[in-house]
């Protein structure tokens, strides 16, 4: 298949133009920089120079592509709103391009936090919470089902965690604690995040461009939530950092995430696609030291 991807040249845009590429399939990468392109075309992919307001060139892509894997967001607090608007009208673009055509859009977005309850692959995203405007893209995308488009929703974990993971989650609160010098968690630290390892999450978005269900929502979790404590506890191991709880006010806009019990399963996506998640855990990378060496 000849695969066009947003965010090639990203955490899981990498992985998943490198396991495509191994199975013979063509893959055209979005890339907003030099850099970027050369990642792609270091891979074997080729790249388009671009970025996602860039709506002509995407939706051309799109139409020349078997399959699109939509896998980039700007992270920008400041402009998030904008961000989402020209994400669902992209969207929306796509859609009428694709219209009819069978082809497969696949896109990535978050498992839903329910706080204290498990969430599940029919459970919604709250457009009140934590960056909950992104449930209209995920509604936007979901919606291209009924136009004879093979739309999809891959939601991530909290952690997709991995050798090379510079700029997630995890990667973030380590470096909020060494700014603390504590490797905190909240309350009693029992609350726990949903996790995968990249080479997992990669796997599942490639068994989605090739046979998920239209509609379909898929959660690629290989954990389903890994206590917080712990967490903090093989950090302090590996910094010399005292693990310890905190006021979450002391970590900003972190604290409710951090302190939110947000559990998540993939049952129902192991059973629908096969899949099976077999990297190292969250604790093991960790303690290999990929986020603190």
């Amino acid at each position: 298949m000849r695969i066009f991807i947003t965010g090639a040249s990203g955490w899981i845009g990498s992985a998943l133009t490198a396991e495509l590429i191994a199975a013979g399939h063509h893959v055209t990468g979005l890339a907003r920089s030099d850099a970027s392109a050369e990642k792609i075309t270091s891979a074997g992919g080729t790249a388009v120079r671009g970025d996602m307001r860039d709506h002509d060139l995407i939706v051309s892509e799109a139409r020349r592509a078997d399959a699109v894997a939509h896998l980039a967001f700007t992270l920008d607090f400041a402009e998030f709103d904008e961000t989402v608007d020209n994400e669902v009208e992209l969207i929306s673009k796509i859609g009428i391009a694709l219209e009819g055509t069978g082809k497969a859009l696949i896109a990535a977005s978050g498992t839903p936090i329910l706080f204290g309850q498990v969430a599940t692959e029919e459970d919604v995203l709250d457009p009140a919470g934590p960056a909950g405007s992104r449930a209209r893209t995920a509604s936007a995308v979901l919606a291209l089902s009924d136009m004879g488009i093979r739309s999809a929703l891959v939601r991530m974990p909290r952690s997709v965690h991995g050798k090379g993971d510079n700029n997630g989650l995890i990667a973030a609160l380590v470096g909020l604690d060494r700014q603390l010098g504590t490797a905190a968690y909240v309350g009693d630290g029992q609350n726990r995040w949903p996790a995968v390892h990249i080479s997992d999450a990669a796997r599942l978005f490639f068994l989605a461009l090739e046979k998920a269900p239209s509609g379909s929502v898929l959660h690629a979790v290989g954990e389903e939530g890994v206590p917080m404590r712990r967490v903090a506890e093989v950090i302090a191991a590996k910094t010399g950092l005292p693990a310890a709880a905190v006021d979450p006010e002391q970590l900003g806009v972190f604290g409710a995430l951090l302190g939110g019990d947000q559990p998540s399963s993939a049952t129902a996506t192991r059973r629908l696609l096969g899949w099976a998640p077999s990297g190292p855990t969250l604790l093991d990378d960790l303690e290999a030291g990929y986020y603190t060496d």
